[in-house]
């Protein structure tokens, strides 16, 4: 590790004035009044440091900082429901030197926050959410929604199960549509939304276009990019606390950015055509009692068919997971294990493209160390968590991470953020498979009802895909430390 990565990381937590131990998820505050209506805000201030895969070409080793200013207001009435959010990112000191020549690329997400906005510094304000709900559409539980807001596909109910609850938000939501929340802009959506409840079933269906965002700190146009998205979610209870779901999702991307795939640079600047791709799946969630704990299963997949531009489009993608929590009130350990595997594309020179599209999710929450994605993604892992506190959870987790096929890409981002880009880079394999481990530890911890902070580390050390590409260190480490303030 180099000496520059930890002076920086140090800087990072002395600069927050916490230790690093601590991170949270502190439940937002009950809305203040300002007559008729209720007022929102958040605000959350990270330090990065990062030290990308090294190379001469560039400076992968570096520290910046930013914040997102959140201010709403809005109204709840027995009929309907409003509201009006205003966004504010800011970005301080992004590396200008942490872009290197193909194909090494962008050397961490700092530099592709600077070749996005082009300057070091840059801020800007604009309309995050601004939309009406319409209640008892059909039904006294039904809702429609209209306008600009955020969607995350997966995350339809919220089960009063904690055990069902953490494995919806942390293994289930954001896969293939999510609001980007980790990065400093966030993704929103011009949509309608209709949502129909029963205490037996929730059927949820949204259609609307993408915003700008994620790394460009305008947020405030629309893409040319659309989504129809619709799922069935039922709650079981044979066994124990679980659930299963069925969606079905239209991608459509019209936008006619250079593509991101393993044909040749000439093909793939010829093809021009629009991407219309159809994902249908579900997931099954289920928990019961094991001895003196409980346990977990988790099964998640996906297909996919459509058009890729001029080529066809088949692909698909599977996750298993399983978990356990022992009964032991001092820690409350929960120890997890799975295994994820999305399609590659095994031949560039035919008519059929085969990589899994992840649309536009939120990647960070599956690949923490945000080097890497869920396409052409071979994924076996092992998860440590500790609760020894109610206002304290660790976590650590250990990834061995392949390519599925040697002949494609190794893709990293998380879908489409502005009108030009097409949203996923994509580096050479050189005809191997094996890409990295990756070992992570962060904790959280929840200050008060208002305020959590946070940190973050791991450390990837590169195998055959990385070293060819980054032959002076494969190896790579990503630490953060982070506050937010809820008012």
């Amino acid at each position: 590790m180099t000496r520059r990565f930890w002076i920086g990381f140090a800087f990072l937590i002395l600069a927050t004035g916490v230790p690093a131990s601590l991170y949270a998820q502190a439940q937002p505050p009950k809305p203040k009044k300002l007559g008729p209506v209720e007022v929102t805000g958040s605000l959350r201030l990270r330090a990065e440091s990062w030290n990308w895969f090294d190379t001469s070409a560039a400076d992968g080793t570096y520290g910046f900082g930013a914040s997102l200013l959140r201010l709403g207001i809005g109204q709840k009435r027995s009929k309907f429901d409003w509201q009006v959010e205003i966004a504010q990112p800011l970005l301080l000191n992004l590396p200008d030197d942490a872009i290197a020549p193909p194909p090494q690329g962008q050397l961490g997400l700092g530099a592709t926050y600077f070749a996005t906005n082009g300057r070091r510094f840059s801020a800007l304000v604009f309309l995050k959410q601004g939309f009406v709900r319409f209640k008892g559409v059909g039904g006294d539980a039904n809702s429609l929604r209209l306008g600009r807001f955020e969607f995350m596909e997966g995350a339809e109910t919220a089960p009063k199960d904690p055990t069902l609850a953490a494995l919806k938000r942390d293994r289930v939501a954001h896969r293939l549509i999510g609001n980007f929340g980790f990065s400093h802009v966030g993704r929103s959506f011009d949509a309608l939304q209709f949502v129909r409840e029963t205490p037996e079933s929730n059927l949820t269906v949204m259609a609307g276009r993408a915003t700008q965002g994620v790394f460009n700190v305008n947020g405030m146009p629309e893409l040319d990019v659309d989504v129809i998205y619709g799922a069935h979610t039922r709650p079981m209870k044979r066994l124990g606390p679980g659930e299963w779901r069925v969606f079905a999702l239209h991608y459509h991307d019209g936008r006619g950015a250079l593509k991101t795939d393993n044909r040749p640079l000439p093909v793939r600047t010829t093809d021009q055509e629009n991407i219309r791709i159809g994902t249908f799946g579900g997931h099954l969630l289920q928990t019961f009692k094991a001895g003196s704990g409980t346990a977990d299963l988790l099964i998640w997949g996906a297909v996919q068919v459509g058009r890729w531009g001029r080529l066809g489009h088949r692909a698909g993608a599977v996750a298993v997971e399983a978990g356990y929590q022992r009964n032991f009130p001092k820690l409350k350990p929960w120890v997890r294990a799975g295994y994820f595997r999305s399609s590659g594309d095994g031949n560039p020179s035919d008519d059929q493209h085969s990589t899994f599209f992840q649309a536009l999710p939120t990647p960070r929450i599956y690949a923490r160390f945000p080097f890497y994605n869920l396409m052409n993604n071979e994924d076996a892992f092992v998860q440590l968590l500790l609760r020894p506190h109610k206002r304290l959870q660790l976590r650590s987790d250990f990834h061995t991470l392949r390519l599925s096929s040697g002949a494609d890409l190794w893709y990293q981002g998380g879908g489409a953020y502005e009108q030009t880009s097409f949203g996923y880079s994509g580096r050479p394999s050189g005809g191997n498979r094996s890409l990295a481990s990756v070992f992570d530890l962060s904790a959280d911890v929840q200050v008060s009802s208002q305020v959590s902070l946070g940190f973050y580390f791991a450390q990837a050390n590169g195998k055959r895909v990385i070293s060819k590409i980054y032959p002076e260190d494969r190896d790579g480490r990503f630490g953060y430390v982070e506050l937010l303030w809820r008012f």
